[in-house]
């Protein structure tokens, strides 16, 4: 299959599904391992998709500010998606379960997640990354 018809065919899966993360096992259906990351490769040099971490993809946008692509959620609300499609639980992390309880007045920045068992996986895109903390 030519490599632009596999991007097309990987756009196209994109454009239908509802979520805003994709993993690269989402198109083992349509092409061999590398064949998927050539195409996920191209769809991100156009600013339709953001590498959002190792085999983990979400949905992008041009931002009409520097006309970089940005993605189209929050990157914490990503992450926590990501986290879900990879089979890990989430929680909240001890400051934000602080803030709530009243023990503390200091506002979470809404950056860390915490996550009930070890994980390995850096998320985030360009600068903006996402702390994870273990969690009882």
């Amino acid at each position: 299959m030519p490599k632009r018809m596999l991007k097309e065919r990987v756009g196209m899966r994109i454009a239908r599904k509802k979520g805003n993360v994709f993993l690269r096992e989402d198109f083992t259906d349509l092409g061999g391992y590398d064949q998927i990351g050539r195409a996920l490769g191209a769809l991100v040099r156009e600013g339709r998709l953001i590498r959002f971490g190792h085999g983990v993809y979400a949905r992008a946008q041009i931002s009409p500010f520097d006309g970089k692509p940005v993605p189209t959620v929050g990157v914490k609300r990503l992450a926590e998606e990501a986290l879900r499609r990879l089979n890990v639980e989430t929680a909240p992390p001890r400051l934000e379960r602080d803030y709530n309880a009243g023990a503390t007045t200091q506002v979470p920045t809404g950056r860390v997640i915490g996550v009930r068992k070890r994980v390995r996986r850096q998320l985030g895109y360009g600068d903006v990354r996402v702390s994870l903390e273990r969690t009882a």
